[in-house]
């Protein structure tokens, strides 16, 4: 199943695409797909059809990761 991240790449806009993984401590690259810019518009230094990119994990700061449909529709505490 897809995850979708928000990768924080150093002197880089955060990017937002799926992964198929996590990655592991011991990956040096991250494969990710549909990579776009947070607001959907495409990155400006990948050419229009380019649908997977494979990033060094040096590059990157951090990762965050983006909770899945069936986390959204779960219920928490609320407070009235």
């Amino acid at each position: 199943m897809a995850q979708t991240i928000v990768l924080h790449i150093a002197n880089e806009d955060p990017i937002v695409g799926e992964v198929d993984e996590l990655p592991s401590p011991t990956d040096t690259n991250i494969k990710v797909h549909n990579p776009r810019r947070r607001d959907g518009k495409d990155l400006h230094y990948l050419q229009s059809d380019v649908v997977t990119v494979i990033w060094p994990i040096n590059q990157i700061s951090f990762i965050e990761i983006l909770p899945t449909e069936a986390e959204e529709q779960i219920i928490g505490f609320v407070r009235d």
